[in-house]
């Protein structure tokens, strides 16, 4: 694994680009901050600020040089490069309260927005106005949208929201999408069509597709895991675990998937082909096997940012990320056989993890 500490602030959110050499990301505020990697550091390219409030939400198109970003200015711009530079165009939302998490769709037609406003925002764009437009899913939405996460067909969106509910919705356009063939979450899928809903005791912090895309994932505050098959009638597996609430999870092959939040690590999940969920194993390394040397100017800024002038060993974490992870997403490879796959978090750090090493050296691994 690999570590790189890009902030003394939390990094809200990151996309990287499609061949891993460019990631953006949010220091914890109104700016987007492009880095390129050159050799083993990584060193600042652009800075986008264009938004006027804080930025909640970052993902770069699967297949091109597309940026789009949200924040609680309750605006997105999807910024494109153009000579050298990276130009903003406007997002037509239409919402009333602050834009909350934005996911491109895989062909890259379209992209998805989740707000306060109790609604998610289907954006597309349209060449008459240059300009991205966007259609409304509102009912039955009660609360603010936290997670998104697409179908790989393109046209069904998860949405996990405050009302302790993750929902699978149609997301079709007639104007950019071909007519959907059947699925086993439902053959009638008219724009806006809830497909299915499920209900916890939590907020919904991250939901995600698998590569296959039968089965649907999603974490909530009252620390549960939650795994739905549509192959097998849309049963449910809840997995209480005895963990901080996680806030983040990511597929990292059809049967396993990874999530991490509150208790600073990544974690690894198992669902056998009869949809039973259970918990593998915590998958950081403990502390020792990653010090480096550190200068006095790191030394200080440390102390600095925990406010206080004693460097104390019992003060830090046990783990590589030193306060809660906020997002994990696809390194290498993909959801059908992930890799390595990274973690951003408050700490301001950045880490690169290998799945296949760290797969290999638990005991009693049941991964498929």
């Amino acid at each position: 694994m690999s570590l790189h500490q890009f902030l003394l602030a939390p990094i809200t959110c990151h996309a990287w680009n499609r061949d891993r050499t460019q990631i953006a990301l949010s220091p914890n505020n109104h700016e987007v901050h492009i880095y390129r990697k050159n050799g083993g550091q990584w060193a600042k390219t652009h800075e986008l600020k264009e938004h006027n409030g804080h930025i909640t939400g970052i993902d770069w198109a699967p297949r091109s040089d597309r940026i789009v970003s949200c924040g609680a200015d309750r605006d997105a711009y999807v910024w494109s490069l153009r000579d050298g530079l990276w130009k903003p165009t406007l997002v037509i939302l239409r919402i009333s309260r602050a834009a909350t998490f934005v996911k491109w769709s895989p062909l890259e037609n379209k992209f998805a927005v989740g707000s306060g406003a109790r609604l998610v925002s289907v954006c597309y764009f349209e060449s008459e106005n240059d300009w991205w437009v966007s259609k409304h899913i509102k009912k039955p939405i009660s609360s603010t949208v936290l997670s998104l996460d697409w179908h790989p067909n393109n046209i069904l969106l998860a949405a996990g929201s405050c009302d302790f509910k993750c929902r699978v919705f149609s997301a079709y356009i007639k104007e950019v999408d071909e007519k959907p063939a059947s699925t086993p979450w439902g053959s009638k899928m008219p724009f806006g069509q809830l497909m299915s809903e499920f209900g916890g005791n939590g907020w919904v912090h991250g939901v995600s597709f698998s590569a296959g895309g039968n089965r649907l994932a999603w974490v909530g505050h009252d620390s549960t895991v939650s795994v739905a098959d549509a192959s097998r009638s849309a049963q449910v597996s809840t997995l209480q675990t005895q963990f901080l609430p996680l806030l983040s999870v990511l597929f990292v092959s059809e049967n396993s998937l990874v999530a991490a939040g509150h208790d600073c690590c990544p974690m690894l999940f198992h669902c056998d082909d009869r949809g039973r969920l259970t918990f593998v194993s915590k998958l950081d390394l403990p502390k020792q096997s990653v010090q480096r040397p550190v200068s006095a100017m790191e030394r200080f800024r440390s102390l600095d940012k925990r406010a206080t002038t004693e460097d104390r060993d019992s003060t830090a974490l046990g783990t590589l990320h030193q306060n809660s992870i906020t997002q994990v997403s696809v390194y290498e490879v993909d959801k059908q056989d992930c890799r390595k796959f990274c973690t951003t978090g408050i700490d301001g750090a950045m880490a690169i993890w290998d799945f296949k090493t760290l797969e290999s050296s638990i005991q009693g691994l049941r991964v498929t």
